[in-house]
């Protein structure tokens, strides 16, 4: 299975979800939002997100393999849509139900637990660069959305597979290939735009997530775990300043 994560994404993104739900509850309801987007895009791409897939009232959307809801919660505060987040993580899952109310399912981003053709619109933001048999996740989610579903996507790019100081279990794909992966799965794609032509989150969204985590850093700071963690976002983190990595956020059309 493509989401049998190594050890140090099984802290990042299960682990550190279960400490970022002790956080909020510390700080309050107004923290969850940006603690539960680390990772994804900033509020304006994933409004682009929102347009792009047309959601609105009422939209079915799933979310694979969406880590804490953070950007289904976005959707449906912004569009009205009905999310549902399927993570293979448990923790993942407890704080997206915990923080937004969200109806969650374990499974991995290669066995949907969904019903084919059961969705309008899907996401799968951040994914792709974690998981080695990126076709099999894509055939999933082409699997899941109806014909002519939205897929949002955002996918971290590069042009060697594993550049120097990739964070553990990454595996970049390049731009042309993730395009041929699209096609031999099934999908249009219909637009694109680099994360760089969006503005930063707001400050205030920064500087809450910047409270969660000092008191991640309070609770935590003597845990391997959180170290581990810490280090596979700053890898990352440094890999996208210099431009190796960069992100994509894309829109495509089930064929």
């Amino acid at each position: 299975m493509a989401d049998l994560v190594p050890e140090r994404m099984a802290q990042e993104f299960d682990t550190v979800a279960e400490w970022t739900r002790a956080a909020v509850a510390e700080l309050g309801p107004d923290h969850a939002l940006p603690a539960a987007c680390r990772g994804s895009a900033s509020p304006a791409g994933l409004d682009w997100l929102v347009t792009a897939c047309g959601l609105g009232p009422g939209t079915r959307l799933a979310d694979i393999v969406g880590g804490t809801g953070g950007p289904a919660a976005w959707a449906r505060r912004r569009a009205g849509a009905d999310p549902v987040v399927v993570d293979p993580m448990p923790e993942a899952c407890r704080t997206a139900a915990a923080l937004f109310g969200l109806p969650t399912l374990v499974g991995a981003g290669d066995a949907v637990p969904l019903a084919d053709g059961a969705f309008p619109a899907c996401w799968c933001l951040g994914v792709l660069c974690t998981v080695e048999d990126k076709a099999a996740v894509l055939a999933e989610l082409h699997r899941v959305l109806r014909p002519g579903g939205s897929l949002g996507l955002l996918v971290f790019l590069a042009d060697t597979e594993r550049p120097a100081g990739s964070p553990e279990g990454n595996r970049f794909p390049s731009a042309p290939e993730l395009r041929a992966l699209l096609h031999d799965a099934g999908f249009a794609l219909t637009a694109e735009a680099a994360l760089t032509a969006f503005p930063p989150s707001p400050q205030d969204w920064r500087d809450s997530t910047a409270r969660v985590d000092a008191v991640l850093d309070r609770d935590h700071g003597h845990d391997p775990r959180h170290a581990a963690a810490r280090e596979q976002s700053e890898r990352i983190g440094r890999l996208i300043a210099d431009g190796t990595v960069t992100g994509l956020l894309l829109h495509a059309v089930a064929r």
